[in-house]
């Protein structure tokens, strides 16, 4: 076998399914010997949204996802996506042409050190210099991208080590790498620890982080839980574990998160943080949470755990092996009167405000949205004030919330909403976005009709970058600048260029009648919605 048909039988061996990529010189070896075999592959219109697509494939199926592209700039696109998969912890393996390898280091047409440029936000990385080793690193790669803490793996693989003989295929059946040794179980001495902190508690909560979703352990917590009589917050990334209307959920925190989530983290005596990194986005100052507090911090990677928040009491491993036995030494907890104080301030009606003629309010179109989508609705979110409006107003249930809640890359959902369309097409997939946002991945709509997917495409349009004009309002003297968008393009004839059906939505009363068309179109669909540029994030 030539490298190239190595790299696509060991994706084959892997089980992949599907590749989110963009060719280009460097890489058609491999892109040749991938026409060959029986492997989707899914052309996007921009490298960087192979990656999120890849992520949003990741997400909804609990497998590696897999993105190629060029090298040089084609490289430099995809590691957009690939840092925000390394933020959010999502298993990718990405797949990079490269010049030959006699030519590395000459700065020849396309070269790029991808392997350096991506060391800080990569698991690990590759430059294959053998072609007979790519079986083992394709091993390597997809093993490392989904154990431990999961997240990217680069993988560069000069255009000579693709064309060159690599002998006979052997695919290795076990990894055994040498000071990779992920921990599963949680130290048995720890977990007793936490169960008598528990035990010892009277105003205890439990702050589920997106480790709980990745790791897929929102069941046993909640089952956790509900033995216990613990109430529940969760961060942006732990959104969509569990329904908004269970009587334990309280919501999200952090400085634009939910006042009894907030109020659950102030006034509790023990707080659990649970696959969460406790990043500043959920614990934004010290004084949200109480200084006699005793924090336990459960997580699968070591190296967060104490990075952002002292902890009292540690446990690393995997969520799913931990909270059985977790559960299994904890008795129920009397949080009565906690929790009774926690549903007052939960059930506090929303206060809408008045309606303004041309414009529609947001948060009642994202409720109302909420409320009339189907069981097992993806919703792919960007970055921005759409972001924290959809984190704030949706009611969850059964929902799959897609985030890049630690990277913040604009121009992530579309990507994303393709990715999991792909992964789930049995699930609908609604891609919501700001008009910054979307003009960053608007090219992706050809993506989507080329494959036939029946994507929704919500454009939340302000005419401007809307959270940093509030920053400027708030921190800069009201000084405003660099943030118009303009009244262009026109959204829905863009829709029409790619044959996509569309509609404008700019006043309160038609809310309804949108959110029925949006969700019965029987493809895609895109809907505008026009928001009032003052529109405040809270």
């Amino acid at each position: 076998m030539t490298g190239a048909q190595m790299m696509v039988e060991s994706l084959r061996e892997e089980g992949v399914q599907v590749v989110f990529g963009y060719p280009g010189a460097t890489i058609c070896p491999f892109y040749d010997a991938l026409a060959q075999s029986d492997i989707r592959h899914v052309l996007v219109r921009q490298e960087m949204h192979a990656g999120h697509a890849a992520s949003g494939y990741a997400r909804v199926t609990g497998r590696v996802g897999v993105c190629a592209a060029t090298s040089g700039p084609g490289a430099l696109g995809l590691l957009m996506g690939v840092a925000t998969a390394y933020m959010d912890s999502i298993p990718l393996v990405a797949i990079t042409g490269q010049v030959a390898c006699d030519q590395l280091g000459r700065d020849v047409f396309q070269e790029l050190d991808v392997t350096g440029a991506a060391a800080s936000f990569v698991k690990y990385s590759y430059l294959v210099k053998d072609a007979r080793e790519l079986p083992r690193i394709f091993r390597e790669a997809f093993h490392i991208a989904a154990t431990g803490r999961p997240g990217p793996v680069l993988i560069d693989v000069p255009i000579d080590i693709q064309l060159a003989d690599g002998g006979a295929f052997h695919y290795p059946e076990h990894v055994d790498l040498r000071g990779y040794k992920p921990t599963k179980r949680g130290h048995t001495l720890q977990i007793g620890r936490v169960a008598e902190a528990v035990r010892q508690a009277r105003r205890p909560v439990i702050c589920a982080g997106g480790g709980v979703i990745s790791g897929r352990a929102a069941d046993k917590l909640l089952a956790f839980a509900e033995h216990t009589r613990i109430p529940i917050v969760s961060t942006m990334m732990g959104l969509g574990a569990f329904d908004s209307d269970h009587p334990l959920y309280f919501g999200m925190v952090g400085i634009h998160g939910h006042a009894a989530a907030n109020r659950a983290m102030r006034e509790s005596d023990l707080i659990l943080f649970m696959g969460a990194r406790i990043g500043d986005r959920a614990i934004f100052s010290n004084r949200m949470v109480s200084p006699d507090a005793v924090i336990v911090h459960i997580d699968v990677d070591p190296a967060e755990i104490g990075k952002n928040m002292a902890t009292r009491i540690p446990i690393v491993g995997r969520l799913g092996h931990i909270l059985p036995e977790l559960q299994r030494r904890c008795e129920p907890t009397d949080t009565g009167d906690f929790l009774a104080e926690l549903t007052a301030c939960k059930t506090r009606p929303a206060e809408d405000a008045p309606a303004r003629p041309g414009y529609v309010n947001p948060k009642l179109f994202i409720r109302r949205l909420s409320e009339r989508m189907p069981d097992g609705q993806i919703l792919a979110c960007d970055v921005g004030q759409n972001q924290l409006w959809v984190a704030r107003n949706t009611h969850i249930h059964h929902t799959t919330l897609l985030f890049s809640g630690g990277f913040g890359a604009m121009g992530y959902s579309l990507g994303a909403a393709v990715g999991a369309a792909i992964g789930a097409p049995e699930r609908p997939v609604i891609a919501l976005c700001g008009d910054g946002a979307f003009q960053m991945a608007m090219m992706e709509l050809g993506t989507l009709t080329q494959e036939g997917l029946p994507i929704k495409v919500v454009v939340i349009n302000n005419h401007r970058l809307g959270m940093i004009s509030e920053i400027q309002q708030g921190r800069y003297e009201g000084r405003e600048f660099a943030i118009e968008m303009g009244n262009r393009p026109d959204l829905l004839t863009i829709a029409a260029a790619y044959g996509i059906a569309s509609r404008r939505l700019s006043a309160d009363g038609e809310i309804d009648s949108a959110v029925r068309m949006l969700l019965e179109a029987k493809g895609p669909f895109l809907l505008e919605c026009v928001v009032d540029p003052n529109e405040s994030t809270l």
